[in-house]
């Protein structure tokens, strides 16, 4: 099964578009910290779409916090999608071994890339036929103006560049950040696998999304909302809310 087609699977089970992140602020990477992230999969596993773990806050404890990773992507549901939020962005060997990493090493389905050095980037991702690869395409920081916002010659931009790379294989999607996912940003983003960030604590505003229209399978993430929210509950009830807002927005 490719990722894609377990992601459409997992979809159509749950009703659910939520990707959880599994961003955890690490003070210690001990036996405390393993425990809390458990907790966080065990709650949400029922509302969510896919997990995402962002690399970056393992590898900031080093060897243990990476052990970390190890062991909790074990406890993830073997029908609920992994992507692997890492950015890679690179060339030949290198990014041959960021692949082998994550697909054999961590077990992933899917990984976030950086595409902009260009075509050749994705080639040894793309031999692992069936994971997939989400490039970063319009992000959801002020930043994405400096680049991926600018204009090319006539009147695309440099986010559309890097959406044609998304045509080398039906596993490429796109990251395409809430809060910069304005109508002509969508409107010029092809109907490929998007994964949506910056909602929650970044602000994004769900409404961007109604009546897109889109046909490949669609994920928005949650992290800090979901595990270092405010309110007085659980887990699973700040995932079933996250997902049911996200629901209402697709309709």
């Amino acid at each position: 099964m490719t990722f894609r087609e377990k992601l459409e699977k997992r979809i159509a089970a749950t009703g659910s578009n939520l990707c959880v992140g599994l961003d955890v602020r690490m003070d210690k990477a001990d036996e405390a910290t393993k425990r809390f992230i458990i907790k966080v999969i065990q709650e949400t596993a029922p509302h969510a779409a896919a997990f995402k773990p962002n690399s970056a806050y393992y590898e900031a404890m080093g060897w243990k916090g990476m052990r970390i990773l190890s062991q909790v992507l074990k406890e993830i549901p073997s029908d609920i999608p992994v992507i692997f939020d890492v950015k890679r962005g690179d060339i030949g060997e290198t990014q041959a071994y960021y692949a082998k990493s994550a697909f054999e090493a961590y077990g992933v389905d899917a990984v976030t890339l950086n595409g902009y050095m260009g075509r050749d980037t994705l080639d040894p991702v793309l031999k692992y036929a069936d994971k997939g690869i989400y490039l970063l395409g319009v992000t959801s920081n002020p930043g994405a103006k400096d680049v991926e916002l600018q204009p090319t010659s006539g009147d695309r931009k440099v986010f559309e560049l890097i959406a044609d790379m998304t045509q080398a294989s039906p596993q490429v999607g796109l990251v395409v950040g809430l809060t910069n996912a304005a109508e002509n940003v969508l409107s010029r983003t092809p109907d490929v696998p998007l994964l949506i960030p910056g909602l929650g604590a970044q602000g994004g505003d769900l409404s961007a999304l109604k009546g897109s229209g889109r046909q490949a399978p669609l994920l928005v993430n949650v992290s800090r909302g979901i595990m270092y929210h405010q309110e007085n509950c659980s887990f699973s009830l700040m995932a079933a809310d996250w997902k049911l807002r996200i629901q209402e927005a697709l309709r």
